[in-house]
């Protein structure tokens, strides 16, 4: 009965307790009881960074409760019906406690927990009179267990009653620590480290990994209340979060855990490399999820959809067949992150989710005057270190701004106008390769923000960023080079920049020819954005690329790089010598063959597209071979039903055209495969 106890996922400081069904059998109920307590007793030997001496009492009470408890399941005694009704009162109880003390003692929320003494305190109340008050039901008498186990459940209960659990005195000294610093970061005062050091020790934050963890687990809860109407924390918990990013650089010199071996070596986490991209698509529309929700069987979907599968009168889970009581859906934050990684890791954009309004005011804005003044002060020291710090503190400073600038505009900002950008890129030309990772790392997380792109172009970031493409020290290091291109490609001047680095497309091609998945698609990605500019055209065609793409399509088993391959002939294809370098290449019955197979929307939307361009500019030669293919008439038609897709459209034109050369073939009417006048660019 228990061990479910922790299976769903829920907002810190709520008790989803449930109640055990009416026909539970007396003996499975004790020994539920008795796991419920021994769980309670077993956080004895935790930490717990607030409430220290009310979780104790707490945990010391229901101790006295688990022997009572196992001496009736031991001696298998028959327990009355007033005694299985308070036995189940209780039961929900435990269940409640066991929630309370995990959020207590657990390792990420501890500034938190410290910051709601006050509230941690009135739920321990609450609860342990709970326990005395469901005990008041019970049949003592008629029990048959020793009087002085009896004798200790009865001083039990009258303890549980008069017990106060007030705010600890040192827990409501070391809040008001925490409220002064905030203060301080309002009016924009650094704070003194032997203030913030004696706030952490407080709570147990000794090393940089426990305080990055603090960092991590205030982002979700930051998330989750972002997603709430009312968002009456967010300001409370950007402050905290503040806090805790600027003590995780201010006092902590050495990165410690995966993360310090992340700095040091340059090298990521492998764990995307043990899951399944399937697992981050919604089994409704099969597309990457952005905004992913668990309902009520345990299964995720993208919010949109299953709310709209819900609307639509099916209240069961699509997945299962499962029939479904309540429809409420819970924000999946760790899969949502996952998949946010996994799209950073493979350079694929990474759409908004539905409420996008909400997720834009959270990154636009600090949240507090606190988390401003907080970002405003750790900026401008990762500025001085970058500028005068040794090696290895310059290499720290990078890392820290990678990890500020990942998702967060207004860090952004602030990291960018205190002048970081100019020095990471002079460390990208550091014989290290780790300090040379962070920096492109950090510069890529800046480059989403518009100034940034300007500061980098005018301080010859992009010659410097296509150098680190080149002949960069780490594969690692070239792929977020070519990441941090696509994005710097958003602009139409620095398209055509770009484009003019002689080095920039075969370096591009280049890391298309790596082993690395990762490489494949960021250098994809960054062609893609580079043609954009028509310049850029012939360019890519004159590095070879077409072949290389070609190839993409049979021996990748990948279906993000087989679509961004197909986008990018799409692309080229658009133009008459494209088309004629792709047919070149006998790729016709390729692009078919992938249209009639690809599971994937946006892969059979940039099939659909090639082919229409290549019978635009390729003509009857072309056209000829479609009309030709038997299944293709059917996978058109079927992109018809989607009224105003894109697909849709362009399967539309398709269609016509190929109607058209059947007309004209029936009346002897059929043009010729090339225009006359047209001529080839040669190289």
């Amino acid at each position: 009965m228990t061990h479910k106890i922790h299976a769903s996922p829920r907002r810190i400081l709520t008790f989803p307790a449930v109640h055990p069904c009416d026909a539970v059998a007396p003996a499975t109920l004790l020994a539920s009881l008795v796991n419920l307590a021994t769980t309670i007793c077993g956080y004895k030997s935790k930490f717990f960074a607030a409430n220290k001496r009310n979780t104790r009492e707490l945990i010391r009470q229901i101790g006295i409760l688990l022997v009572f408890l196992e001496e009736i399941l031991d001696r298998r005694l028959d327990l009355p019906a007033s005694a299985v009704l308070s036995f189940s009162e209780l039961h929900v109880t435990l269940q409640k406690i066991v929630y309370l003390l995990e959020d207590c003692s657990f390792g990420g929320a501890r500034l938190l927990m410290l910051m709601k003494s006050e509230r941690v305190s009135n739920h321990l109340r609450i609860l342990i009179r709970a326990t005395a008050t469901a005990l008041d039901v019970l049949p003592l008498e008629l029990i048959d267990v020793s009087d002085e186990v009896k004798e200790s459940v009865e001083l039990t209960m009258r303890q549980a009653r008069r017990v106060r659990f007030e705010v600890e005195a040192d827990d409501e000294r070391a809040s008001k620590d925490v409220l002064l610093i905030l203060d301080g970061f309002e009016d924009g005062v650094v704070p003194d480290r032997g203030d913030i050091r004696r706030v952490l020790d407080y709570v147990g934050i000794r090393s940089w990994s426990e305080c990055n963890k603090e960092v991590k687990f205030l982002d979700t809860e930051l998330g989750l209340e972002w997603s709430n109407m009312e968002k009456r924390e967010v300001a409370f918990l950007s402050s905290l979060m503040g806090f805790m990013s600027y003590c995780r650089f201010a006092l902590f010199d050495v990165v410690d855990g995966e993360a310090g071996q992340q700095l040091d070596k340059g090298c990521s986490s492998d764990v995307l490399n043990c899951l399944n991209p399937d697992d981050f698509r919604c089994p409704i529309t099969l597309e990457l999820m952005t905004d992913p929700v668990t309902i009520e069987t345990g299964h995720t979907y993208e919010r949109s959809s299953i709310l709209k599968w819900f609307r639509a009168g099916n209240p069961i889970c699509p997945k299962t067949g499962e029939k479904v009581v309540s429809m409420d859906v819970v924000p999946n934050m760790a899969l949502q992150r996952l998949i946010q990684q996994y799209c950073s890791a493979n350079g694929i954009p990474i759409s908004e989710p539905g409420h996008r309004n909400h997720d834009i005011t959270r990154t636009v804005l600090a949240g507090s005057l606190a988390a401003e003044g907080a970002m405003k002060v750790m900026a401008n020291f990762l500025a001085g270190r970058l500028a005068a710090g040794t090696s290895g503190e310059r290499n720290k400073a990078a890392y820290e701004i990678r990890l500020l600038a990942k998702t967060n505009i207004f860090n952004r900002y602030c990291l960018a106008e205190a002048g970081t950008i100019p020095r990471l890129l002079h460390l990208l030309s550091s014989g290290d390769s780790s300090s040379q990772h962070n920096a492109i790392a950090a510069l890529l997380n800046l480059s989403k923000y518009s100034k940034s792109k300007t500061i980098m172009a005018e301080n010859g970031g992009l010659e410097l960023i296509v150098g680190v493409l080149r002949k960069g020290l780490k594969i690692e290091v070239r792929e977020l080079a070519a990441a941090t291109l696509y994005y710097l490609a958003s602009v139409e001047e620095y398209r055509k920049l770009i484009g003019e680095i002689p080095e920039a497309f075969p370096a591009l091609l280049e890391l298309i020819k790596t082993r690395t998945d990762r490489g494949k698609k960021n250098a994809l990605v960054a062609i893609f954005g580079l043609l954009t500019f028509p310049d850029n055209h012939w360019r890519v065609l004159a590095s070879g690329a077409v072949p290389l793409l070609v190839n993409l399509l049979t021996s990748s088993e990948r279906e993000d790089l087989v679509t961004a391959s197909l986008a990018v002939l799409a692309t080229l294809a658009e133009k008459l010598d494209g088309t004629i370098t792709i047919l070149g290449t006998g790729a016709l019955h390729l692009i078919l063959q992938i249209l009639n197979s690809s599971p994937s929307r946006p892969g059979i939307e940039y099939c659909v597209s090639l082919l229409l361009a290549l019978c635009i500019n390729g003509g009857k030669e072309v056209v000829s071979v479609l009309v030709k293919n038997p299944s293709l008439m059917g996978s058109l038609y079927s992109l018809l039903t989607e009224d105003n897709s894109r697909a849709s459209k362009k399967a539309r034109s398709l269609i016509r055209v190929l109607h058209e050369f059947c007309e004209r073939r029936a009346s002897g009417l059929v043009t010729p495969a090339f225009p006359e006048e047209r001529y080839v660019d040669v190289w």
